[in-house]
């Protein structure tokens, strides 16, 4: 495992890799050690980052592994398909994966994505538009990543 911490517009990042794929992004509040692995794919994943907030960049490609439910890789799946710059409802991504029901279930899977940024799980918003957890609780920095995204969207097209 390789990992490093990442200074970005909303705060330090943890990325993580493992035999040579992503594995965790993880936003963090104080670091206890300032992880500074090198490794190829590290500072790939860091240069996609950096150009994503430079508004230079609107999807990954980056190799990436996850683990979870076959019901959580399924939303993931689903969120990886929202446009940049747009978004959509638990509810729309509870039809998009044909499991109407499972609004609730979604926002769970959605508050355990491994990969925050990369699988844009900030993308989903409440039925009626409103700002709903991000990371389990950091609503601004899901409205940071929104703005970024309405505002580069919004010059590029």
């Amino acid at each position: 495992m390789h990992q490093r911490i990442i200074n970005s517009p909303m705060g330090l990042l943890r990325v993580e890799i493992i035999e040579d794929r992503l594995t965790r992004l993880d936003l963090m509040a104080d670091p206890e050690e300032n992880y500074r692995d090198e490794h190829p794919l590290l500072d790939e994943t860091e240069r996609q980052i950096c150009e994503y907030f430079d508004g230079k960049r609107q999807e990954f490609n980056l190799p990436i592994h996850y683990e979870g439910t076959m019901f959580q890789k399924e939303v993931w799946a689903a969120l990886g398909s929202i446009p940049y710059g747009a978004t959509c409802s638990y509810k729309d991504i509870a039809s998009k994966i044909k499991r109407e029901k499972a609004v609730r279930a979604v926002g769970q899977a959605n508050k355990r994505n491994p990969l925050p940024i990369v699988i844009p799980c900030h993308r989903v918003v409440g039925k009626n538009g409103s700002m709903t957890g991000y990371a389990g609780t950091h609503i601004n920095k899901k409205e940071l990543l929104l703005n970024l995204e309405s505002r580069f969207s919004n010059r590029n097209s």
